[in-house]
């Protein structure tokens, strides 16, 4: 569960732990295990064929953090929008959007979610109410508030989740939808993916707060600091702040505490952080901690999880060949989804 602001996390003892195991259900536990490792394995061939160039731009990869999305769906309904940065490509996983369409975004084809024309950090589904990835930081905060206000307006109880990074909790945006989203009584939930460095520049070096979850208190923003290594802490959390938001209460600050094994992008030397270090947040690795809640309670065969795996693999295979064998946008494409009159004046004589 999370931890009010500025209390230090307690260690969890083996007692904790079972009855904490006990809270979920066989079937929540296999769902984040084959979700997160349906998000590992997108991102480990990402990566891969970033460097084959096989797609060009930016490429900032999730890895590590992937409790965050899967404990955040399993604590929100279907109904719910969620909003985050441009290191997007696990949450529209975690969503259940085909990963067939998200490599074919990577390669800029067509049958992308994004038609080819966002790339990496601009995913995008509508049907699954992903309402996209920002590639300007801290962007995704006072839209997100928006799409929060939008659903009070019309009188619905879906709730929003916003995701920014520890960098971009330095806009001074925040403060800006911090005050107005309190005043309101918005029904968001913002999310800090508190994966300690900005780029790379440690949260130390930015600021002398080191406990991101006090930024909510100017403005009187429940606030709670969350382990991001835990899909259960993170459900608990997320469970609980969607619940008084629905109820009319308004937002939530939650500073989920997670790690990026990999650099802040595909062309970072990581030389900020010691390998030490990122060994330390992998032996805590989620995906590996549910194999391991499986195993212990006998939920799944060695069988049944060698299936998962198989399954997962051949995913990937299949969204590769799908990106391969699809067809760049075409030029008339280049006109379109930019405004919403089609003949919009300044393009007439395209």
């Amino acid at each position: 569960m999370a931890a009010k602001s500025s209390e230090k996390p307690t260690k969890t003892t083996k007692k904790e732990s079972s009855s904490k195991k006990q809270k979920f259900s066989k079937e929540t536990y296999i769902k984040w295990y084959k979700d997160m490792l349906l998000m590992r394995k997108f991102e480990e061939k990402a990566g891969q064929l970033y460097i084959q160039q096989k797609f060009g731009g930016f490429c900032h990869l999730y890895i590590g953090q992937e409790a965050i999305v899967a404990g955040t769906v399993s604590a929100t309904r279907p109904t719910d929008f969620h909003m985050t940065a441009y290191r997007d490509h696990a949450h529209p996983i975690g969503l259940g959007t085909d990963v067939r369409r998200l490599m074919a975004e990577l390669y800029g084809r067509q049958t992308g979610v994004s038609k080819g024309k966002g790339g990496s950090m601009h995913f995008f589904d509508k049907e699954k109410n992903f309402m996209g990835g920002h590639g300007i930081v801290g962007a995704q905060i006072p839209m997100g508030a928006g799409v929060a206000f939008a659903e009070k307006y019309k009188g619905t109880d879906n709730v929003t989740m916003v995701s920014f990074g520890d960098g971009a909790a330095r806009q001074g945006a925040l403060h800006e939808t911090f005050n107005m989203a309190m005043l309101w009584k918005l029904p968001v939930i913002f999310i800090v993916e508190n994966n300690n460095y900005a780029m790379g520049t440690s949260v130390e070096r930015t600021t002398n707060v080191l406990d991101l979850s006090k930024l909510g208190s100017s403005y009187e923003m429940p606030s709670f600091v969350v382990n991001g290594m835990s899909p259960e802490d993170v459900h608990e959390a997320v469970a609980m702040a969607a619940d008084r938001a629905r109820k009319g209460e308004g937002p939530t600050l939650l500073d989920i505490k997670t790690y990026r094994y990999k650099g802040h992008s595909m062309s970072d030397p990581q030389k900020y952080r010691t390998k030490d270090e990122v060994k330390e947040y992998q032996s805590k690795d989620p995906i590996e901690h549910c194999l391991k809640v499986i195993k212990d309670n006998s939920y799944l065969s060695e069988d049944e999880i060698k299936d998962i795996q198989s399954w997962v693999t051949n995913e990937i295979n299949e969204a590769i060949e799908f990106a391969d064998s699809s067809p760049y946008p075409t030029k008339d494409e280049l006109y379109k989804d930019v405004y919403k009159s089609e003949d919009y004046p300044f393009i007439k004589e395209y």
